[in-house]
């Protein structure tokens, strides 16, 4: 049986928890120390970030938190860049990432963003496809010198 969830908006207080659920999320593909540190910037759910609304996470009736999702815009065109989707790796696999990739597509239809902006992990390539996104490429890293990654879109629509 699946434990149910919600998704909500996220709290500011919240920042570190989620920061830390997005560091196991991404430790979970068994990616080295070393890399997990280069990451760690990039892994880091802003604050400020939550405050403008663009950040939700998911939680089960208990509070507990199971998925972060953010959004950031990238130019004033409505193009958006997703920051963030992670699932805690025990809650992966019964519908939280979908949840909360439906939770950002609706806040872009809200507020007139009309491209997405994905720069994937090479693992969680399949999961954005299968939910409508388009591989346009690939991009440096943020987080990592001299490596490239999945660069896919998604246009609402």
């Amino acid at each position: 049986m699946t434990t149910p969830f919600q998704i909500r908006q996220a709290r500011p207080d919240e920042a570190r928890l989620l920061t830390a659920l997005a560091v196991r999320a991404k430790r979970h593909w068994g990616y080295d120390e070393a890399f997990m540190q280069l990451s760690a910037p990039a892994l880091a759910v802003d604050a400020a970030a939550i405050e403008r609304g663009r950040v939700y996470a998911a939680a089960d009736p208990g509070g507990t938190v199971l998925g972060v999702a953010g959004i950031e815009p990238l130019d004033d065109t409505a193009t958006y860049d997703l920051t963030h989707l992670f699932v805690d790796p025990p809650a992966m696999r019964r519908g939280i990432g979908r949840a909360l990739f439906d939770a950002v597509l609706q806040w872009l239809a809200r507020n007139g963003g009309r491209r997405l902006i994905i720069l994937s992990d090479p693992h969680a390539v399949p999961f954005y496809e299968a939910h409508g996104a388009v591989r346009v490429g690939d991009a440096p890293s943020d987080a990592i010198p001299g490596r490239r990654l999945p660069l896919l879109e998604y246009l609402p629509g």
